[in-house]
């Protein structure tokens, strides 16, 4: 497999678990004490953190706050931007 292919799955899988924190925080906000959608939530932000972790580590971080450490804080913007070749 290629690596923009794995780039594009590892994406994907970055959007999946991010959409399913997202609706379980939702979900949450009406329903605090639901034991199901807290598991899930958590089980969902830790694939996310993960998920963030091994994009970072190949290819350079998405977000601010999935960098391992402060001096590769502002490293992203040498990467390319969405609308840019290469980029997400």
């Amino acid at each position: 497999m290629n690596q923009t292919k794995q780039r594009h799955e590892l994406l994907n899988h970055i959007n999946a678990v991010s959409f399913a924190v997202v609706e379980a925080q939702l979900y949450l906000n009406t329903h605090p004490d639901d034991p199901d959608a807290l598991a899930f939530f958590h089980k969902y932000l830790e694939e996310r953190k993960i998920a963030l972790k091994e994009y970072a580590t190949y290819y350079g971080p998405l977000t601010i706050d999935s960098t391992a450490s402060c001096d590769d804080r502002w490293k992203w913007v040498n990467e390319p931007w969405p609308w840019q070749e290469g980029g997400c």
